[in-house]
């Protein structure tokens, strides 16, 4: 069965080393847009501390230290008050780091998951309990692409997690899948694709496959992350090439989008991004307030259940 993030890494990287990837800017500066109350950051990572949570042995990367203590402070400098944390692939599927985050703060931290097929319901329930609220699969690093998505594994991980009211983020290049909304159309959970279904700008908003996200998103049946715009354009800020899938997600079903700052940005090859300066992309991509609330406030306390923010 499908380990959900890291398996088929492993058998393609076990044999090579882990080396270092590019810190986060260490600047910590605000941005110029105002983000209303109870704003959510729907997509962020914990490492570390490296000593006390050791990474897999399998990784593809190592990155530095980026601690619940430094994302907290972020954070309250981007003027955001909640987060969703997701189990970065250094850990495969050892959630310890990220479970300490979460129960640091439980009203302000939720998590999305990475987990064994074989794992018990009385650990699902315990993960839930502690806050998370999904699991995430990647299907990007696979041997045989040829062979095409795991359905059949995904749907019995869906099934799986289905009585708990979660959902399946999927890591995954949508523009390989030209039939993609006739894969999900019947899916048991809800699916929320990563990184705008991280097809690289060059493949148009035209790509089958992002049309059948497109199409995901229209009939209620999958969610969307406006994030990571660096890692699926060539250019460096504003990434303009990004900004018509933006609009197109936008237009398809603005309540199945959230956003995300993807901190600490690991893995990042190209001119490191600032958050704030992700902040005030985002603005600048989404001008009215009632849209920007409906994106960072009320779409996240859908899809993570978090209570109404006081």
């Amino acid at each position: 069965m499908l380990k959900t993030q890291t398996s088929n890494l492993s058998k393609l990287n076990s044999t090579h080393s882990a080396p270092p990837c590019q810190a986060p800017d260490p600047e910590i500066r605000s941005p110029k847009i105002v983000f209303p109350a109870g704003a959510v950051d729907c997509h962020a990572h914990v490492c570390g501390p490296e000593q006390q949570f050791p990474y897999s042995s399998e990784r593809i990367y190592t990155p530095p230290d980026a601690t619940v203590e430094q994302y907290d402070f972020l954070l309250r400098m981007l003027g955001v008050d909640r987060s969703v944390l997701v189990q970065p692939s250094v850990y495969g599927t050892d959630n310890r780091a990220m479970l300490a985050a979460l129960t640091s703060n439980p009203e302000k931290f939720r998590g999305v998951a990475v987990i064994d097929s074989d794992i018990a319901d009385a650990e699902l329930e315990k993960l839930h309990q502690s806050g998370v609220r999904g699991i995430r699969c990647n299907v990007v690093d696979v041997a045989d692409k040829s062979a095409g998505l795991p359905i059949q594994e995904l749907t019995y991980l869906a099934e799986r997690i289905a009585p708990l009211g979660w959902h399946l983020e999927l890591l995954m290049h949508a523009n390989e899948y030209p039939d993609l909304a006739k894969t999900f159309t019947n899916f048991p959970v809800d699916v929320v694709f990563g990184h705008f279904g991280y097809t690289h700008s060059k493949h148009g908003i035209n790509n089958p496959g992002f049309q059948g996200l497109l199409q995901l998103l229209r009939e209620e049946k999958a969610w969307v992350k406006m994030t990571g715009p660096y890692r699926i354009c060539d250019g460096d800020l504003p990434y303009a090439d990004m900004r018509p899938f933006n609009e197109a997600v936008i237009d398809a079903n603005p309540n199945r989008l959230v956003w995300g700052s993807d901190w600490p940005h690991v893995m990042v090859k190209k001119q490191m991004p600032h958050d704030a300066d992700l902040c005030d992309l985002f603005g600048s991509w989404v001008e009215d307030p009632a849209l920007r609330k409906t994106i960072l406030v009320n779409n996240p306390c859908i899809l993570y259940d978090f209570p109404a923010f006081s």
